[in-house]
């Protein structure tokens, strides 16, 4: 068992930062922001995004890293009172163990985008998904519905080998393993996500594509859209399933929370608008429509890489950026459930590693991809498996999670928190944040969960 003096720490603040970051930019940021973009109006959504980092995301993210550093345990006990003389009850655990199912449910589709994506790199480099020359919409919904949807055991295999690719890094620990991966896979995105905005925004006709993702119509701004996007920073920033809590109990009791906080939501919003130009450019210049929703990547992206030079490269250094922002997200989330498993139940690490990424693939992963074929007709909460995992992960634990942390900060720790948060408690942004905290960002979730559900 990993005790609360023995743990590590990050080698330096831009390391924590750069693990932050990944754990922050996965799926959120590279899939999900550019198709929501899509399908609501461009600029206004992109407005709305960064304000709402504002107003949730960075208040939320100093949330779990006082949680997080203030016993340095992992994301259950962390709502305890272990060596402090808080008497805090042992019922505020149970936000703890909701971020853990809420990680389970994120990760048990999670994975299965991560071997669509495995799926389309292989794809593109063995000529099987041939875009060297220009196809149809057709062709790309053909591949996709044949690759993706009617393929199980195909789809089964690479995201068996992504869970393999988690394992090598995640065995090697905190330091070794994702802080040293982190090192090395962060600067690697940047560079493919820059060389991709550079030859989508200089394609013929970008121009268009650029004035509709900044160009805000402001007719499109709505309460209701609002709320839509307040929701999306929770699932851009990872918060509310632990992530934060687990890697900021790594964190020296030295570093600025409130720098690292800020440097965080400042990161994720650039990579997020750094994908939309990496994709309405493009899109816009060979006249295809942003609206696609979800398949946005899948079906509409192959299309305008076939219309390129050397459209087949830059179509694998696309998804390769994908893969690489997938991987930075799934160690973190995966090491809140590891550290857990070895702090409550003194299981070797190596037992909890093979314990939760098997466990997930096996109850998870497997049936999110037979949702769609084979248990098709089994449809929880009238959606598909896979569906399901998100819509209970990122409407309900999630977001419950959240407001529960935010609680616990404003009610239950108080002064401590703001001690935790600086070492001048009484300043006016300490004070500030936390009565923000206290009073306003539990309605804000309350309204995002009841707009969920209803």
């Amino acid at each position: 068992m990993t005790t609360k003096t023995e743990r590590q720490t990050w080698s330096s603040k831009i390391t924590y930062i750069m693990t932050v970051a990944g754990a922050t930019v996965g799926f959120g940021a590279t899939w999900r922001f550019p198709y929501l973009v899509g399908e609501n109006g461009g600029g206004a959504y992109v407005l709305l995004f960064c304000l709402a980092m504002i107003l949730i995301g960075i208040p939320m993210i100093l949330v779990e890293n006082v949680i997080g550093r203030r016993l340095r345990v992992n994301s259950i006990d962390a709502f305890g009172d272990k060596l402090q003389d808080n008497n805090i009850s042992g019922g505020w655990k149970i936000i703890g163990y909701m971020g853990l199912l809420g990680a389970f449910g994120i990760m048990a589709y999670y994975m299965v985008l991560g071997g669509w994506v495995m799926n389309y790199i292989i794809s593109l480099i063995s000529g099987i998904l041939d875009i060297s020359t220009p196809i149809t919409k057709e062709t790309a919904k053909e591949f996709y519905d044949f690759s993706i949807g009617n393929s199980p055991l195909h789809i089964a295999l690479y995201t068996f080998i992504f869970v393999i690719i988690n394992y090598i890094i995640l065995a090697k620990g905190i330091i070794g393993g994702i802080e040293r991966a982190v090192k090395f896979l962060m600067p690697l995105l940047f560079v493919f996500l820059i060389g991709m905005v550079i030859r989508n925004v200089t394609l013929p006709g970008a121009m268009d594509g650029i004035i509709y993702y900044l160009k805000p119509d402001f007719s499109k701004i709505t309460p209701k859209l609002f709320i839509m996007v307040l929701g999306q920073v929770f699932f851009a920033l990872s918060l509310g399933f632990g992530v934060l809590i687990t890697l900021s109990s790594y964190l020296s009791k030295e570093e600025n929370l409130i720098q690292t906080a800020v440097i965080t939501g400042f990161t994720n919003t650039i990579i997020a608008i750094l994908a939309g130009f990496m994709i309405f450019p493009s899109l816009f210049s060979f006249g295809i429509e942003p609206n696609a929703g979800p398949t946005l990547v899948f079906q509409s992206l192959p299309i305008v890489f076939s219309h390129l030079w050397s459209g087949t490269f830059f179509a694998i250094v696309f998804f390769s950026l994908l893969l690489i922002a997938a991987l930075t997200t799934s160690i973190t989330i995966y090491e809140v459930i590891i550290t857990a498993l070895q702090e409550k139940l003194k299981m070797r690490r190596s037992k909890a590693i093979l314990l939760t990424l098997g466990g997930i693939f096996l109850l998870g992963n497997i049936p999110s991809i037979l949702g769609d074929n084979l248990w098709k007709d089994f449809r929880p909460f009238d959606k598909s498996i896979f569906d399901a995992f998100d819509f209970i992960s990122g409407n309900i634990l999630f977001l419950l999670t959240a407001l529960g942390c935010a609680v616990f900060v404003g009610f239950v720790l108080k002064d401590k928190a703001k001690a935790e948060l600086s070492p001048t408690p009484d300043s006016l942004f300490t004070t500030v944040w936390f009565n923000y905290v206290k009073f306003v960002v539990p309605l804000i979730i309350i309204v995002i969960f009841v707009s969920n559900i209803i």
